[in-house]
């Protein structure tokens, strides 16, 4: 989760300490035990936009480190997968932020939180601190502009070509 909003490997493990420490600090807090995920998740999300707050101030001085990537997995991928495929990917990747980037924050992160960290609504809800009704429209309306992005169609449609040949 950090990873992929961070894109910056030393940054993200340097964001996931803090945010264990944090969780480890307040842990004492936490009444239900249930509740943990969404309690670990929302401690995430306040730390990773505590960050991404001050790279924007770091970037409006000129401080900002160059360690960001147009690919969010170039660092983890191990080889294996041919030229094009990385090829392919790649171009979808920057589509996919692409389009994330238009998207306005809460619609993002509630879009993110549901289909890269797999969080139930209910989960999402308590993450962000708002109902599930807020929730399922911010999803709803992000669905809605996914659906009708024409470039997301067209990768989604190039992706099921390759995949029946």
């Amino acid at each position: 989760m950090v990873f992929y909003r961070i894109r910056s490997p030393m940054d993200a493990e340097d964001l996931t300490q803090e945010i264990f420490m944090r969780a480890f600090a307040r842990l004492r807090g936490l009444k239900d035990p249930k509740r943990f995920r969404s309690w670990l998740f929302a401690i995430a999300v306040n730390c990773i936009r505590d960050f991404q707050r001050k790279q924007m101030v770091r970037g409006l001085f000129g401080l900002r480190s160059g360690t960001d990537s147009d690919d969010p997995l170039a660092g983890i991928r191990n080889g294996g997968p041919s030229p094009q495929d990385q090829v392919m990917r790649q171009e979808f990747w920057k589509q996919v932020q692409a389009f994330l980037d238009k998207l306005p924050r809460m619609e993002r992160e509630v879009f993110l939180l549901r289909f890269w960290d797999h969080l139930g609504l209910r989960e999402i809800a308590e993450v962000l601190g708002k109902s599930q009704s807020t929730v399922k429209t911010h999803l709803y309306r992000a669905l809605s502009k996914f659906k009708h992005s024409p470039t997301i169609a067209l990768l989604l449609q190039e992706e099921g070509r390759e995949n029946h040949r």
